[in-house]
């Protein structure tokens, strides 16, 4: 996948949006894990800190960029459509935030460029300024913010787990000593591993680079489960050859509250962003992307009590346990 370029001008949501091409930038992007990888090895403090210290709101008044970080299989928060173009909830918000940004900043024009990201790299990508805003399906936690800002929770999900009916998977405990595939870099990897060691589950752990492949594990019978938040196992099923295959099953293992990533210590950047989305929250707008995307034909996910306190009482609380 290449970076894609949404021309901005009045109102984000009309932007038109074309292919650029961008090979460097994808290179780039494919070695972020083990450039950082190879300073925290160096100088462990730097991995909480970009080398040298970015100034977005300048560097965006400057250069006339936004860049947001965008997900290829993050269904319905940020994917790729049949036209292989960024679309969803996450990247609906970040546009009415570019919106924001443009205002705030009295540009006449305003180019927002979608930069692909993963689970594994979307920190470095933020940390090394490959992109401004992460608008992805990203948990707040606290290890997390050690390293990153985070926006107002926009979606409150929980860990739970796919598995195919036929595999009769009920609890976590069903999964003893079975082959499990997890997404690299989520927090459902860690809750994983971790489990898997308290328990002594004796679960054989297979590491997928994306949400699609992990799915496709469970499809072809190389894992029994997928354990990742119930919202974007519900959105991978709808777009499954065979949806009723599987089911999302157990208990919920943690609550996940989503927010877009930013970097650390740009109050003035931070305010614009979450006055962007109270002004969503307050008007009720917020709700009609959220029906946009979650009450649909092929995904009905109602709105829990969780994310309407959220949208009640903006905050920036990490997920729990």
């Amino acid at each position: 996948m290449t970076p894609f370029i949404a021309a901005g001008g009045p109102g984000m949501a009309q932007a038109r949006r074309f292919f650029v091409a961008a090979a460097a930038a994808a290179i780039a992007c494919a070695a972020l894990p083990a450039v950082a990888q190879d300073k925290a090895a160096a100088a462990p403090k730097a991995a909480v800190a970009t080398p040298e210290r970015i100034d977005t709101l300048r560097r965006i008044r400057d250069t006339g960029v936004l860049l947001l970080g965008v997900r290829e299989t993050s269904v319905p928060f940020s994917f790729l459509d049949a036209q292989k173009q960024p679309q969803g909830y996450s990247v609906d918000l970040c546009l009415r935030v570019a919106d924001a940004i443009k205002a705030e900043l009295k540009l006449p024009r305003l180019e927002v460029r979608f930069v692909p990201v993963s689970s594994s790299n979307r920190i470095p990508a933020l940390l090394e300024g490959k992109i401004d805003l992460e608008c992805g399906s990203t948990t707040n936690t606290r290890d997390r913010q050690k390293q990153v800002a985070f926006a107002y929770t926009t979606f409150v999900a929980g860990i739970k787990m796919l598995a195919k009916k036929s595999a009769n998977v009920d609890s976590i405990e069903d999964l003893r000593g079975k082959p499990v595939v997890v997404t690299k870099g989520t927090t459902s990897e860690k809750m994983m591993r971790t489990l898997n060691d308290e328990r002594v589950l004796r679960m054989t752990l297979i590491e997928s680079p994306d949400h699609g492949e992990s799915f496709k594990a469970v499809d072809e019978g190389r894992a029994v489960a997928f354990p990742m938040d119930d919202v974007l196992l519900y959105g991978l099923i709808s777009k499954a050859r065979k949806p009723d295959d599987f089911a999302v099953v157990g208990r919920y293992l943690s609550v996940e509250p989503y927010a877009i990533m930013l970097r650390r210590d740009e109050p003035q950047f931070e305010k614009i962003v979450n006055r962007a989305l109270i002004d969503l929250f307050q008007s009720g707008e917020i709700r009609r992307i959220y029906a946009k995307w979650f009450a649909t034909k092929d995904l009905n996910v109602p709105l829990n009590q969780y994310l309407k306190e959220a949208f009640q009482a903006p905050n920036t609380h990490p997920a729990w346990p």
